[in-house]
């Protein structure tokens, strides 16, 4: 009679675990920067939670790499976040989305570990010259997929200024071209392999990830609004929408810009996402967490396309 009951009730389990697994979970498909992995996949995790019957996709790339996806291999996406929300207006706004809401800053250090060549020596004031050191070698990410590869190019401009050392941003861009990869996360193999000594990162991302770094000042760091005349002295050419166009990215305080494409292949959940981050503020809670401190009700273009639930996030 037990033996019956048991293999009665594993029967029933069965199918319940069968029936659960044929239930067809609704996607999300989000492309988002490679400094978001860490904040994103606890952003996933927790809507999940959730919305038991909801499956987050999320693909990490340079923020300019996952607008690219969109415009020229016309991949499906709901949410895109950038690292850059230039990169949403100059390459997605208007045929691809229609507002971008700024949510996040963050700004330029330099990371090392503990057996990083003259680490033991590295401040903010030497640190371009170790750089430079020919025993050193350092990377950065590539200007034309990743806002912090045009970043690491503004920042040596910018220090060539702040310094008074004319030539030194072309000295440090010329050096080590043979570890720049395509986003910023991608260097941090490099780094603990020791093939490179140190790389040009984003403050939370050298945080979440337990690098030693170097605070620069923020006449160079691109950490400040108030100081975005003199950041606006140095530029950087990048590649534009079509081949053989060029966009000019002036230095500027650094922004995140976040939008939801007009042709996302489930608007409904992108919406409950979308609310989930900014009105519930979960997902600003979560970068505030991971050390990128909110910008939220910062200035947008388009504001009067910005979806009537989230405009409060966002100003003229």
């Amino acid at each position: 009679m037990n033996k019956a009951y048991f293999l009665f009730s594993l029967s029933i389990l069965l199918i319940l675990s069968s029936c659960n697994n044929s239930i067809k979970k609704e996607k999300i498909i989000i492309f988002h920067a490679g400094s978001l992995s860490v904040p994103f996949k606890q952003m996933a995790h927790e809507f999940e939670k959730k919305y038991p019957n909801t499956k987050v996709i999320l693909e990490s790339a340079g923020s300019r790499a996952c607008a690219r996806k969109i415009t020229d291999l016309n991949k499906p996406c709901d949410i895109i976040a950038s690292a850059d929300y230039k990169v949403i207006d100059n390459l997605l706004i208007p045929e691809y989305a229609h507002w971008n809401l700024p949510f996040a800053t963050n700004e330029m250090t330099i990371g090392y570990q503990e057996k990083s060549e003259r680490q033991d020596e590295i401040t903010a004031s030497n640190c371009m010259d170790i750089l430079l050191d020919p025993k050193v070698n350092y990377g950065r990410s590539d200007p034309d997929s990743d806002p912090c590869g045009y970043r690491a190019v503004l920042v040596s401009k910018l220090a060539e200024k702040y310094y008074h050392r004319p030539g030194l941003a072309d000295s440090l861009l010329t050096k080590d071209r043979e570890h720049i990869r395509p986003k910023e996360v991608d260097l941090l193999a490099l780094l603990e392999t020791q093939v490179i000594d140190y790389i040009f990162i984003y403050r939370s991302v050298a945080e979440q990830h337990g690098l030693n770094y170097i605070i620069l000042p923020d006449s160079i760091s691109l950490k400040s609004p108030a100081l975005n005349e003199f950041y606006q002295t140095v530029s950087v050419q990048v590649s534009g929408k079509k081949p053989g166009e060029y966009i000019s990215h002036k230095g500027s305080s650094m922004v995140y810009g976040l939008t939801q494409l007009t042709n996302a292949p489930n608007p409904e959940l992108a919406q409950k996402f979308l609310e989930f981050f900014f009105v519930d503020s979960v997902g600003i809670k979560i970068m505030e967490k991971n050390g990128q401190p909110s910008v939220i009700s910062s200035k947008t273009e388009a504001f009067e396309k910005v979806p009537e639930y989230l405009k409060g996030f966002g100003r003229q």
